[in-house]
């Protein structure tokens, strides 16, 4: 091999992009499109919900507290499991599977969590007389303006959003589940694609949260 020959393979060894700069593997690439097309439906949705609120008379039936601090403390759920994610993945990149298996159960714990409390969450509501296509007689009375009653679509997209991104966090916690009980047949790569749904999932918590919650506090509650 001449001398030249051997510079250009060292350089393709320490850049580790080598000639295929973009080279990804199958796998991230799937999760990649589906993160793409999924992140697609849940703009529709937010989209929708956005132009129904601005349409209709709008109930804001969530008071500061506790409803605002309790659905913060969903929100710092799923914060903090994008955290231990991160750690999970950073210790998958060391070789270090019992970390990784600790840090991926941290997750699932912060991720069941949030599901329960969200589980309280509508428990609540629905024994309120939240339905999808109703309102409790409370929120009509309180809401009404000029003669005009709120809209009951609040109803369905609360629980069409939220629900969907419920079943997505439910969703991981099983994959990630399957992650931690196979991590020591695992490559990093699938530690990873794992930490990229999460990711996604908590990322659309960061839109939903604010839309959903913040956009209706009861400052008169």
């Amino acid at each position: 091999m001449s001398t030249e020959a051997r510079a250009d393979q060292l350089i393709a060894t320490e850049w580790s992009g080598g000639t295929l700069p973009y080279r990804v593997g199958h796998r991230k690439l799937g999760m990649w499109l589906f993160i793409v097309s999924d992140s697609l439906t849940f703009s529709a949705l937010l989209i929708g919900y956005a132009y129904v609120r601005s349409s209709n008379v709008w109930p804001t039936p969530f008071p500061f507290y506790p409803s605002i601090i309790f659905s913060t403390v969903m929100t710092l759920c799923l914060l903090s499991s994008s955290l231990t994610m991160v750690m999970g993945v950073s210790a998958s990149a060391r070789g270090d599977t019992k970390a990784v298996r600790k840090w991926i159960l941290l997750t699932i714990f912060f991720g069941l969590a949030f599901i329960v409390l969200h589980l309280i969450e509508w428990n609540h509501l629905i024994n309120e007389g939240l339905r999808p296509f109703s309102l409790p007689k409370e929120w009509v009375t309180q809401f009404t303006q000029n003669g005009v009653q709120p809209t009951a679509l609040f109803g369905a997209t609360f629980f069409g959003i939220t629900g969907l991104h419920m079943f997505h966090v439910l969703t991981g916690t099983i994959y990630l589940g399957v992650i931690a009980a196979r991590v020591n047949k695992l490559k990093h790569e699938d530690v990873e694609i794992s930490g990229l749904y999460w990711h996604f999932v908590d990322l659309v918590w960061m839109f939903v949260f604010p839309m959903i919650y913040l956009l209706s506090i009861n400052f008169k509650g």
